[in-house]
């Protein structure tokens, strides 16, 4: 055999190695990603309705525009304590569903700097492990990143229709104007 041709799988495991150990964590790096991504668009959000639509809700029985903010507030210091292991910042125990818009947008704010911080050494190598997800279920690390996501998406989508409904666009909307 040439000689040349000899160092070829030899190079090709140089580079998928290198390749590997430059990505070493990607399920990891497409949450820190997507939080910030998402934390982006759901702080505008906030800061986009009126401090007087914040009570707004499209029906009795769904969440008000204010609701949902204390909700992802709140979810978040869960979810990303749950997927990190970190222990949730101790938060004040009053209401936050009553808050004004400048009190639930700053602690909106808190609980994506929570999540930043709690995720930044999150990696790849526990994604099987069993974490305890709301009441009894037991979900793998890997599910409670997926379901982390998941509910930004749906509260992002839940904040964009309310936006819309009050004759606003949502940043999503205003970033494809620009």
């Amino acid at each position: 055999m040439n000689q040349p041709l000899r160092l070829i799988p030899l190079a090709i495991c140089c580079l998928t190695a290198s390749a590997a150990a430059q990505n070493a964590a990607p399920v990891s790096d497409a949450l820190r990603s997507t939080a910030q991504r998402d934390s982006r668009h759901l702080v505008a959000a906030a800061e986009e309705m009126p401090a007087g639509k914040y009570g707004f809700k499209p029906t009795p029985s769904q969440m008000s525009f204010g609701d949902v903010i204390a909700h992802l507030s709140n979810g978040n210091d869960y979810l990303c304590s749950t997927v990190s292991g970190v222990t949730a910042p101790k938060r004040s125990s009053e209401a936050t569903g009553g808050l004004p818009k400048n009190k639930l947008v700053s602690r909106l704010k808190e609980s994506f700097q929570f999540c930043q911080s709690a995720l930044a050494k999150l990696d790849d190598s526990k994604l099987a492990e069993k974490l305890p997800f709301f009441g009894d279920r037991k979900l793998s690390r890997a599910q409670v990143m997926f379901a982390t996501a998941q509910d930004w998406a749906d509260h992002y989508s839940q904040l964009a229709n309310y936006l819309r409904l009050n004759g606003l666009l949502p940043p999503t909307a205003k970033e494809k104007e620009e």
